[in-house]
């Protein structure tokens, strides 16, 4: 059995990806604020109600996921995490951002894959089957934007830090594999929270909206498809790969 921990399954890129893997049979244990109705008709998905914002918390939640997957019956041929869950806002200057909105952006954006990251290893260290961590980044983590600067840094700190601990990792006997992914544009509902601001509000709403409008965002569903390559293809650890590639 294949096992899947998905953080944001409540919509969008997570929400999709968790479909594809239950309709190929695999467990799936997705992490949200919100429910997905969608998922649960599914018997092998399991919804944990979790704000990420909480992070001191995140360590408990992870114990009781993993003893859920090691209790299993069903032998394990593979674990993988995927660090989906992001905050697209505070969309502003910088001098704009209160202390509590760029906090919360950080907490979710960053400090918690790098902590589910930190709880997934420890959890799994000992465990025979195929390790894998998949971080959702952005292009935003490589190419500054006015406005995005909280976001913008929270996927730049993603790309690093899968960088590091794909250092660490290969020299490990047993190592876990962890990539970064750059999905491009892709038609979610944090595009849409882009688009629909002013351009008095937000400096890169325009980008936005003439990006949906000629057609350059791909479907979560496409992008869910190439998730399944990168998942089932074995990618040097501690890379950012770009959907262009591939």
């Amino acid at each position: 059995m294949k096992n899947f921990i998905i953080t944001g399954t409540s919509k969008g890129i997570g929400e999709k990806l968790a479909q594809l893997l239950l309709e190929e049979g695999y467990s799936v244990y997705g992490i949200s604020r919100g429910a997905s109705p969608l998922l649960s008709n599914y018997a092998k998905y399991n919804h944990f109600h979790f704000d990420l914002g909480n992070v001191l918390e995140i360590e408990g939640l992870m114990s009781d996921i993993a003893g859920r997957i090691n209790s299993s019956s069903t032998r394990t041929e593979m674990i993988c995490l995927v660090n989906n869950a992001a905050m697209l806002e505070p969309l502003k200057p910088i001098d704009q951002c209160s202390p509590e909105e760029i906090n919360k952006n950080l907490q979710v954006s960053l400090i918690a894959p790098t902590v589910l990251t930190a709880c997934f290893i420890r959890q799994f260290n000992d465990v025979s089957a195929r390790r894998k961590i998949i971080n959702i980044s952005s292009g935003s983590g490589t190419y500054p934007a006015p406005g995005m600067s909280v976001y913008c840094t929270a996927k730049a700190g993603m790309n690093m830090f899968t960088r590091c601990v794909g250092e660490e990792q290969r020299k490990r006997e047993h190592p876990v594999e962890i990539i970064a992914v750059d999905p491009g544009m892709v038609d979610t509902e944090m595009q849409a929270v882009a688009r629909e601001k002013s351009e008095e509000q937000y400096e890169m709403a325009n980008f936005f909206k003439q990006a949906h409008q000629s057609g350059q965002l791909q479907s979560t569903e496409n992008l869910g498809k190439y998730l399944l390559i990168l998942i089932h293809r074995e990618v040097e650890s501690g890379r950012l790969v770009t959907h262009s590639e591939g």
